[in-house]
């Protein structure tokens, strides 16, 4: 079952906790504890567009786009006990909407530690 985030303190926490950004969206997500049994406690989505994305009907038209992004995507991939805030961006609008279903698999995995990450070429030892 998936719950709201609706209260500034909750997205403030996920704010402070472990973020992934890709190119249609950010994702925030903090595990709970007051959760209590982690299979037991429903995981919580709230959605966020600043307004350097645009005015009020860019900015629902954003929300909308991610709200049914993470309807099809965060019951297969989301974890029950955790917060997750999706941050919309400028091409969240713009993205084709499989891009950005992909886009929110691919940060789901790198926010619970499962996907890969970009990693620096190893540098030959100098000496």
């Amino acid at each position: 079952m998936i719950e709201r985030l609706k209260q500034r303190a909750d997205f403030l926490k996920a704010a402070r906790a472990r973020r992934v950004a890709m190119p249609g969206l950010v994702l925030q997500m903090r595990k709970r504890s007051d959760a209590g049994t982690p299979g037991e406690a429903p995981l919580r989505v709230g959605f966020t567009v600043t307004r350097k994305v645009g005015n009020a009907v860019v900015r629902n038209r954003a929300k909308r786009r991610l709200r049914a992004a993470v309807a099809a995507i965060l019951p297969c991939y989301g974890l029950p006990g955790r917060d997750y805030v999706v941050i919309g961006r400028a091409g969240t609008l713009t993205r084709p909407f499989a891009l950005l279903q992909g886009d929110l698999e691919q940060a789901l995995a790198r926010v619970h530690g499962q996907g890969k990450r970009k990693r620096p070429p190893d540098r030959p030892s100098t000496g």
